[in-house]
């Protein structure tokens, strides 16, 4: 458990008799000014000692590796949670925003065969504050280290967000009203799970919604995103249409571009047609390397081609820029590989750069 599994009545119900004001001072510390309680000058020591031994005051991401990339403005961490599991997130500072990618499980069950979590395999979801405690070290290692606010959220870190609904909407609302991180600039990423889309539209959250497409076909998806055998794209395509209904947001299409599988002139009409339906924006990805998925991205050349293609059938799509691949921190790449040996606590991290 975490100290960001408590709400405001779970903090209060644990600094009983003490004056009422203190709970309201623990939780601004926690969420503006992102300190953990035992952090908090303005509390007597004892409370802060007291507060530190708590079983409920719980810090859930013990111990952690961190490696820069990209001229240090890409940061990937590694967490080890208190039964053993990890996750990875990343830290990407860019000109005009600085964005976390979050974890929602640890491991993940989809079993997308291009993808390294997918290899890897579910372990447990993660709860709603184990989600938020990786948001408060992103904001503050944001703070500290580029001397920037952290403004955006992607859960497209480790997990399928629409299979830990209830933790990841919860943790969602906090983020947005607690951290102050507007709902506007978070996305949540899914491979296609129709029930929680349709879930998703009926939260009436201001958030943006990104679709791993992958392939227009339902034969070849399937091949590669086996949970397309289960949501064919036809329904993918109606709940993508009743979020619509429900929402302005706007609906973005992943695409990891791979080398004579989903970048042929038939894929160019197939996704064309279905981002045409839904006015959906596309995000082309070159495809990053896992070890247990041996096809090569497709080249560059073909990359720019299969965008110029996509415009001239009314597509808007661009090319993502690939972020923190020499680390393993980019789309596709996390999985956690941290030996007991090189593990250290949080707050006296290990910085190797890349």
């Amino acid at each position: 458990m975490s100290i960001f599994d408590l709400n405001r009545h779970d903090l209060s119900a644990i600094l009983v008799g003490q004056p009422a004001y203190r709970s309201k001072q623990v939780w601004v510390g926690l969420y503006n000014n992102l300190e953990f309680p035992w952090e908090q000058t303005n509390l007597p020591k004892s409370l802060r000692t007291e507060l530190q031994n708590h079983p409920q005051a719980n810090v859930a991401l013990v111990e952690a590796e961190a490696h820069f990339a990209d001229e240090m403005t890409t940061l990937k961490r590694m967490y080890e949670l208190s039964d053993g599991n990890q996750i990875e997130t990343v830290l990407m500072k860019y000109d005009h925003r600085t964005t976390l990618c979050v974890s929602s499980q640890a491991g993940c069950a989809m079993g997308c065969v291009f993808c390294a979590t997918g290899q890897a395999g579910y372990f447990r979801n993660l709860t709603q504050g184990e989600i938020l405690e990786q948001t408060f070290h992103g904001a503050r290692t944001s703070r500290d280290l580029f001397n920037r606010r952290l403004s955006n959220i992607v859960f497209m870190g480790m997990g399928e967000p629409m299979s830990n609904y209830d933790n990841v909407i919860s943790a969602i609302q906090r983020i947005s009203f607690d951290f102050g991180i507007s709902a506007r600039n978070i996305t949540v990423s899914t491979v296609g799970i129709v029930p929680g889309i349709k879930r998703l539209a009926d939260q009436s959250l201001p958030i943006s919604l990104a679709i791993s497409l992958h392939s227009a076909n339902n034969s070849k998806r399937s091949s590669l995103v086996p949970i397309n055998n289960t949501y064919p794209i036809e329904e993918l395509v109606e709940s993508i249409k009743y979020f619509q209904s429900r929402s302005t947001r706007r609906v973005s299409f992943e695409w990891a571009m791979m080398a004579d599988i989903n970048d042929t002139s038939d894929d160019i009409e197939e996704l064309a047609n279905i981002a045409n339906q839904v006015s959906a924006h596309v995000n082309l990805i070159p495809l990053n390397p896992t070890p247990g998925f041996k096809t090569v991205g497709s080249s560059p050349d073909r990359v720019f081609q299969f965008r110029n293609e996509l415009a001239k059938l009314g597509v808007n799509a661009t090319i993502r820029r690939n972020r923190g691949n020499q680390i393993a921190g980019a789309c596709g790449q996390l999985v956690t590989q941290v030996s007991s040996k090189s593990r250290k606590p949080i707050g006296n991290l290990t910085i190797k750069t890349s």
